[in-house]
């Protein structure tokens, strides 16, 4: 196990680049991942990396290895599934990813309730605003709201979400509220950026077809929650799913303008890699988050 054990250090060394970055995946010290690394390149005979100061960059020999390396921690994972939805007791570790927003409301909040129930199964959540590249991040299931493309990864549907736009009442008393798609573009629309940010316009429902909007504005972040605090500032004019800010719509902190032309809406969905579908436990927080976010999405729209 300890050779096995070597092995997934030094995969996931080439995935994130550094010790450092591996060690805190794999909840070791750099030191100690560095020694596995050691003790493997010692077994093999070669050098498995090149060293700078600030990155590992894998040798020839290094990639090569690498490619087998991966394949073998896949079947490994893979037969421990089988073996798992065999015996009935699921277990093991599930690395999960979620939009900061959606992550923190329904996906944190419910994992105590998930582990009660499968007290085998660890569960280690990321929160996002970017999108994290699933296979390159080991990451076994993403939640992602927005427009999904196709991909090489399966995926689940979840719920199909409204989105609106919406500004504090002070914003649109000071700078008039806009009676036209067109009119966005001369107001301060705030906007979620981050690098490899893919949704850089807006785009509207309108009765001659989707219309996109190049809108700008004086502020921008990675945190969709930093933009809901600003607009209700009353510093421009956000685009977001509607369970999202439904609460301030309710208590008159926000308003919903241009009703006839609404962003088009999203879907909140969950992909995995194909070899994960028939992970036993993959399969239980797939059904268990689904449940939960479409009961306290409806919830919240209904104001429960």
């Amino acid at each position: 196990m300890a050779y096995l054990d070597n092995v997934a250090v030094f995969v996931r060394v080439v995935e994130l680049g550094n010790l450092s970055a591996a060690g805190r995946d794999m909840r070791i010290s750099p030191a100690v991942a560095s020694n596995r690394i050691k003790e493997l390149e010692k077994h093999l005979g070669v050098r498995l990396f090149n060293r700078t100061t600030r990155q590992l960059m894998p040798t020839e020999q290094g990639r090569v290895f690498y490619d087998g390396a991966r394949k073998v921690l896949e079947a490994v994972a893979d037969a421990e599934a089988a073996v798992s939805a065999l015996s009935g007791q699921p277990r093991g570790t599930i690395r999960v990813t979620a939009p900061l927003g959606l992550g923190r409301r329904m996906i944190a909040s419910g994992i105590p309730e998930f582990r009660a129930r499968y007290p085998d199964i660890e569960v280690r959540l990321r929160l996002s605003d970017h999108e994290v590249d699933i296979m390159k991040e080991g990451i076994d299931v993403a939640f992602r709201l927005g427009l999904l493309e196709d991909s090489s990864l399966r995926m689940r549907g979840v719920m199909d979400c409204e989105r609106v736009l919406v500004a504090a009442p002070r914003y649109l008393e000071d700078h008039g509220e806009p009676q036209s798609p067109e009119e966005l573009l001369k107001h301060d629309c705030l906007m979620l950026r981050y690098p490899g940010a893919r949704e850089h316009f807006w785009t509207l429902q309108t009765p001659s077809g989707p219309r996109k909007l190049d809108v700008r504005g004086p502020y921008d972040s990675d945190d969709g929650d930093v933009l809901t605090g600003w607009a209700i500032a009353g510093h421009g004019i956000i685009l977001k799913p509607r369970f999202e800010v439904e609460p301030f719509i309710r208590d008159l902190r926000l308003k919903v303008i241009l009703q006839d032309t609404p962003p088009q809406p999203v879907q909140l969905a969950a992909v995995y890699p194909h070899r994960q579908y028939q992970d036993t436990k993959v399969r239980l927080l797939l059904d268990f988050m689904a449940d939960r976010c479409q009961r306290m999405i409806r919830d919240i729209l209904a104001g429960r």
